[in-house]
């Protein structure tokens, strides 16, 4: 896809945060079949809290989540790192109202308020969490849907890769959403590198920005896959390529390697 096709796009869907209701339902048709993606990222405290906070997110929030149509939904913990504890939420939802106005439509389920009880009650002296960031995305068109690995049903092992690429200016960041659309999809998929979603970051911080995903089975699997991407000629010739090499595409990436809670759904 041309360059100026990719910027109308990402200028479009920047768009549907920041219109009202009817504007957004004349923008739809840009980004029709492509969903939406709330990433929340809640900074936890070692103790006691953190089964509190499991037990509220996989037995309160996520069926929750589910009667409202957000489904799968993803929960990670990062367990090793400078901000950890910390537990990952991925909210995919075709309908972008009621991924943004989520916590006002739990507040009316009267199902979920019971079993969030424990939760809402804890005390300001032992709060469930320290803080939540939240970000949204749209999906990218070339992988307008998030998939969920084939081992999740069989609660097999499986580790994540989350990725996010900072972008020096609007034009850079244009042109690395390119580079996945150019090729870099099929050499992940050559590479043996399992994609669970990629995201274009409409509102949240590091903008502009894009996150995405990538599923293996272990360390070693994604220490493979990684060496067989880079070593992948096609990925030789597109990061080669002038359109793509005169100047940096990315000015900052954070790499996070998660593990699925328990009651995770991808």
């Amino acid at each position: 896809m041309k360059r100026r096709e990719f910027l109308t796009t990402s200028l479009a869907a920047s768009a549907l945060a920041l219109t009202g209701r009817s504007e957004v339902q004349a923008q739809a048709p840009a980004a029709r079949g492509r969903e939406y993606y709330q990433l929340r990222k809640y900074h936890l405290q070692s103790g006691p809290q953190t089964k509190l906070m499991d037990n509220y997110v996989g037995k309160a929030l996520i069926p929750a989540l589910n009667r409202l149509g957000i489904s799968p939904v993803g929960a990670f913990h990062l367990d090793f790192g400078p901000e950890t504890p910390t537990l990952y939420l991925l909210l995919p939802s075709s309908n972008l109202e009621t991924l943004a106005t989520v916590d006002l439509l739990l507040a009316r389920d009267e199902q979920f308020m019971k079993a969030a009880e424990p939760f809402w009650d804890a005390p300001a002296t032992a709060p469930p969490f320290i803080r939540m960031d939240s970000s949204l995305l749209i999906a990218f068109e070339g992988h307008p849907k998030l998939t969920v690995p084939s081992s999740t049903a069989q609660h097999g092992k499986r580790i994540f890769q989350l990725r996010t690429y900072e972008s020096p200016t609007n034009r850079d960041h244009v042109r690395k959403v390119e580079m996945f659309h150019h090729g870099e999809f099929d050499i992940f998929q050559r590479s043996g590198c399992g994609q669970v979603f990629y995201g274009d970051r409409l509102i949240g911080s590091g903008m502009p920005s894009l996150t995405y995903m990538l599923t293996f089975p272990d360390m070693a699997a994604l220490t493979a896959g990684w060496d067989a991407f880079r070593s992948d000629p096609e990925w030789k010739k597109l990061s080669g390529s002038p359109r793509y090499n005169f100047e940096a595409t990315v000015s900052n990436v954070t790499n996070l390697t998660l593990n699925p809670a328990p009651y995770s759904q991808i």
